[in-house]
Order: structure tokens, then C-alpha cells, then sequence
């Protein structure tokens, strides 16, 4: 991924109390106005003249924009090692990360970089927009400037928040347990089984019981995601043809099954036998709910009680997006299909209970 790097000149005449990179991937947030009235990329060369608050940080502060930003809904796995890249390549150099993108896939690259940067204990903090920054009502600049503020925070020589995060409108998710829920306010995006890890006023307020402390997880970079992976999201009136076109796919090693309410599934035999055959081909199926809050819990009814017996695995409470890129990350960087199994179940880093 090809970029360029901007330094921006921010910092006080004395020693800067931090210094952050600022990744610049795309989305609505760099976006202008140009003269014919189309929407263009935002040179970053120039974002004191949208945001010159910054000049009041004591900061040393760098962009790294790249050079043909990416639509969100054009992110693939290809992307989240870029960006991983780019902050292991500068993970000593920083000490912190704020990483500008699209809204629209945002939860899956914070989910797919919350297991990728492992060990890196450092805020790895997501905000974007929903209008551009030129426009006259943006939510673009306090997003930035709070994320900023927020990835230079320390208490004594500790980051306060050692994790990858999306920060959107006053409040900062933990990132592998968030999801956009809006397309047209500005409160874009909730974690419904997790609480805010900080919230921003007049000050920004930490919840530092739920923010992860763990800064003894050695650094361990794995920069492969396979994508062999489907989502089934099952609906009333899913037919047997529909369910095998997935499961039945020989290239698909991975299914996130979506059931209702805390796991539920339909309980017709074919669709028992479609979900059996595809694991007897080691095709591992993690149950999710498609509800936003609460979590699966297999065999309380009887309608998931069947599922337990198959082989079909429980997600708990975690979300699709960080479901479905857990098990890009785990299928590409486990050794057999057992450690992949004892893995999807076990939190990595947070993203489930």
C-alpha cells in the first residue's frame, strides 16, 4: 500500500509531552469539496487550517495518508496488514496510533487489528466521520481531536488505554465489541455487551475497571487473515438449497452462523444434516446471535440443544464482525483445526466474555 508522510507541526518549543501517527486510510472524514463541487481526498498537509486547535497540542504528531484512500466498503483483510505494518514499523517511535476510516466496515478492521496488534499496548484508536470535515456541521474535527487527545493520554509513564478502540461522538468502544448501528446521526456506533471504556464532556472520563491492563502479553505480530470464511444468517423461510450453496462451498473453512435470540435455530432435519456434513469436513461453525445485545447460549432451549451435540461452537456474546475476523485471523495462524476450535471460544483480547 503505497502512502505518504506528513509531519505537522504542532508541538511547543520544548520537549512534546507525546507523540501520536496519525493514519489517514480514507472514508467520509477526509473528504473536500472541489471546485466543481465533487468530493475529493483532503490533503492532510493542510488539516491545521480545518482544525487549528491542534496547535494548542503539546504533541509531536505525523500523518501518514495513503496515497489512493480507500472506500470502507472496499476494505479487505490485504488492508488491515497494511495498516498493521505501518504501526509495527512505528511502534517505537510513537506513543500512540489514531487511524482516520470509513464508518461503514470500521468494527471489522477495529476487530481484525485488535487481534493482529496483540501485545502492542499502545491506544490504537479508530474515529471517522459521517460528513466531511470541510462541511460546516462535521462531526470530523472533535472526533479527531479527541482521538488524538486520547491516544497521547498517559497516567505517569502508562498509556491509559493499552487497546485498539473506535472513538465516535463522546464515546470511546472498546473496538472488537463494537458495531455501527446508525447511517444517518452522529452516534454511529454501539458495544451493547460491553460498557464505554471512556466518555468525553468537558473532560474525558476513563472507566478504568474496564479498560485492559494486561501490558504482559509479549509482542507477537501474525500478519495473515485467511478469508476463506461465510456468514449464514439464518431467517424464516431459509431453504435447504440457500443453506447448502454455503456450507456446502468446498472453499469455505469457517462459517459465522447468525440464529436467533440466544442461539436458536430452526430445528428441520436437513438443516441438522447440512450443519453435520459440513463439520465432518472440519468446517467450523461458530453460533452468534443476531441480536445486538445478550449472548448465545447453546442448549437452554431445545432448539440449540442439537447444535452443542454436532460440533456446532458457541460464540457467547461476541459480535459478527469481530466473529468473522477472529476466525480469518485464527484460520491463517493456528497449526490444526483443534487449536483453532479451543481458540474461537477463548477471549484473545476482550472481544468476548
Amino acid at each position: 500500500m503505497d502512502y505518504k508522510e506528513i509531519k505537522i507541526d504542532t508541538a511547543s518549543p520544548k520537549p512534546p509531552m507525546a507523540s501520536v501517527l496519525l493514519i489517514y486510510t480514507g472514508g467520509t472524514m477526509g473528504m473536500v469539496h472541489d471546485e466543481q463541487g465533487a468530493l475529493v481526498p483532503f490533503n492532510f498537509e493542510y488539516i491545521l487550517e480545518h482544525i487549528p486547535s491542534l496547535k494548542t497540542f503539546d504533541l509531536e504528531l505525523k500523518v501518514i495518508a495513503f496515497t489512493n484512500p480507500i472506500d470502507s466498503s472496499n476494505v479487505k483483510p490485504d488492508h488491515w496488514v497494511s495498516i498493521g505494518n505501518i504501526i509495527n514499523d512505528h511502534r517505537n517511535e510513537y506513543d500512540g496510533f489514531v487511524i482516520l476510516h470509513g464508518t461503514d466496515t470500521m468494527a471489522y478492521t477495529a476487530s481484525a487489528l485488535s487481534y493482529l496488534l496483540h501485545g502492542l499496548n499502545k491506544p490504537v484508536i479508530l474515529t471517522g466521520a459521517q460528513l466531511p470535515i470541510a462541511a460546516p456541521r462535521t462531526d470530523a474535527r472533535e472526533n479527531i481531536i479527541t482521538a488524538i487527545e486520547i491516544a497521547s493520554s498517559k497516567e505517569g509513564e502508562m498509556p491509559m488505554v493499552p487497546e485498539v478502540c473506535i472513538y465516535f461522538d463522546s464515546f470511546l468502544l472498546r473496538g472488537n465489541r463494537s458495531k455501527k448501528v446508525e447511517s444517518v446521526h452522529f452516534d454511529a456506533f454501539e458495544s451493547e455487551n460491553y460498557p464505554p471504556l471512556a466518555e468525553a464532556g468537558i473532560t474525558i472520563d476513563y472507566n478504568k475497571n474496564v479498560i485492559n491492563q494486561s501490558l504482559e502479553h509479549p509482542l507477537d505480530f501474525k500478519f495473515k487473515f485467511d478469508n476463506r470464511v461465510s456468514i449464514l444468517k439464518l431467517f424464516p423461510g431459509i431453504t435447504r438449497s440457500m443453506v447448502h450453496g454455503i456450507l456446502g462451498n468446498n472453499e469455505v473453512k469457517g462459517i459465522v452462523l447468525e440464529t436467533y435470540g440466544s442461539g436458536n435455530t430452526p430445528t428441520d432435519k436437513w438443516f441438522l444434516e447440512e450443519l453435520k456434513e459440513a463439520i465432518n469436513r472440519d468446517v467450523l461453525i461458530l453460533n452468534v446471535s443476531q441480536c445486538p445485545g445478550g449472548k448465545v447460549m447453546q442448549g437452554r432451549y431445545e432448539t440449540s440443544k442439537e447444535l452443542e451435540q454436532i460440533g456446532v461452537l458457541s460464540g457467547g456474546d461476541i459480535t459478527t464482525e469481530a466473529a468473522i475476523t477472529k476466525l480469518m485471523f485464527l484460520l491463517a495462524n493456528c497449526e490444526s483445526y483443534s487449536e483453532i476450535e479451543q481458540s474461537i471460544v477463548t477471549p484473545i483480547c476482550g472481544e468476548m466474555s
